[in-house]
């Protein structure tokens, strides 16, 4: 969608020095905008027992996550990786809840020494560790309004959770093992902005977790409802109404737990805060004409690969071309993939050599899903803080960083005949 008013007020009378300073293509950010935003979702509980946790694979920024910490927001993480970013930021403890799949031992084991709040992916890993966290947690698979989900997989073909009519049984088992304390995960959604949607598949989750405490005997301490709220990406997208969605998770939790406060409400949104407070700046320097009009941009792919991976639409402007004749063109970077494009046949005023573009929504899923193809590098994040002033939180990448993971010269492996497989290709006898 277009700027946010208070971002692009603050922001394009500066652009120019910005870029003068820094040149393009790069990431900038708006503090105050992603710290409104994780405020007015804590405002629309009413002070109901609630907390968010910043889904970290959507922007892993030590700046970003540390300004998120200071609000009282905690982390989601994934990886042993993202554990690692959230305790060099400072979240210990309950500030991280673990929600990963297809998990390795040694990754439980990191976030079991974190004391992150775990959430099991799936019932037969559950049965493979020994020591147990103090509160357990199960992801149900979509199920209800969300078994449709495009993105997050039907409830026959997703590999998320534990199947709805099996998780019964693993909190069952999870008691039987000693545990006490419990907690219910559904990710139901992905970039959902039907709030009627959203907000009835996370009653599922609460009606589900309701029915589990009859049948099981087991005392929830919280429900975590996901994330996946979305973004109005494109101009015409109505922004998603938060407070009606916090309204609706409020009246389930009365219906399903009459008479008593009923769990803690938890969220792992990363999109819906930090998204629309962030913009890819970048240059138009070339222009040409094929079978399509081409606006070739210093930005690739590789800064930005939602719109070339998937077909996601981002809203793109040209800031200081206001008063030409539109024309419709395709805006490409330089990769040697023709699905290098940030716009297809998108009308704009007509862009010369030497424009500011300004590309919309990038302040999730955009560096962090950066790659290095090509040789095409992930350019430098910056942030505008809350007083106006602008900073750099990363530095562009350059040839040292490309090679930084190399061995050369090579490094030999100490690899002996008794180490290898007794059936790998240098010790199989021939046919």
């Amino acid at each position: 969608m277009p700027l946010p008013d208070g971002f692009a007020r603050r922001l394009l009378p500066i652009l120019d020095d910005i870029v003068a300073v820094h040149g393009t293509p790069f990431h900038i950010y708006d503090a105050r905008g992603i710290i409104e935003t994780h405020r007015g979702m804590v405002r629309a509980f009413h002070g109901r027992p609630f907390r968010q946790y910043f889904a970290v694979k959507a922007l892993p920024n030590p700046a970003v996550l540390s300004l998120l910490l200071d609000e009282g927001s905690g982390l989601d993480c994934a990886s042993p990786v993202e554990l690692e970013l959230a305790e060099y930021v400072g979240a210990v403890g309950d500030d991280v809840v673990f929600t990963s799949n297809n998990t390795s031992l040694p990754e439980y084991d990191r976030a079991l020494a974190a004391g992150a709040l775990i959430t099991f992916d799936d019932s037969s890993f559950f049965d493979k560790v020994g020591t147990l966290p103090s509160t357990v947690a199960f992801r149900v698979s979509p199920h209800g309004v969300s078994a449709g989900s495009p993105l997050m997989g039907d409830a026959a073909h997703t590999k998320f959770g534990v199947p709805a009519d099996r998780i019964a049984d693993a909190y069952r088992e999870a008691r039987r093992r000693g545990v006490t304390r419990f907690g219910l995960h559904g990710m139901m959604c992905a970039n959902e902005l039907d709030v009627d949607r959203a907000a009835a598949a996370a009653a599922d989750v609460i009606e589900l977790g309701a029915r589990l405490a009859a049948t099981t005997g087991i005392e929830l301490d919280y429900i975590n409802v996901g994330g996946g709220l979305g973004i109005p990406y494109r101009p015409e997208d109505k922004p998603f109404d938060f407070q009606a969605y916090a309204d609706a998770v409020g009246a389930a939790l009365r219906r399903c737990f009459p008479g008593r406060e009923g769990p803690r409400i938890l969220m792992e949104c990363g999109r819906y805060v930090t998204g629309p407070h962030g913009v890819l700046v970048t240059r138009v320097i070339n222009r040409s004409h094929k079978t399509r009009e081409i606006v070739g941009v210093d930005a690739s792919m590789s800064a930005l690969m939602r719109p070339g991976f998937y077909g996601a639409y981002h809203h793109l402007t040209l800031p200081f071309a206001t008063g030409r004749a539109h024309t419709r063109v395709d805006v490409v970077g330089a990769l040697c993939e023709n699905m290098d494009k940030f716009a297809i046949d998108r009308s704009l005023p007509d862009p010369r050599e030497g424009d500011l573009a300004v590309i919309h929504d990038t302040g999730a899923h955009g560096h962090a899903m950066g790659f290095t193809y090509n040789g095409r590098l992930r350019p430098a994040e910056l942030l505008l803080t809350d007083d106006g002033e602008v900073v750099e939180i990363r530095r562009a990448e350059g040839f040292a960083d490309y090679l930084a993971t190399a061995r050369w010269p090579p490094r030999r492996v100490p690899v002996t005949a008794s180490a290898r497989p007794e059936h790998s290709p240098a010790t199989r006898e021939p046919r």
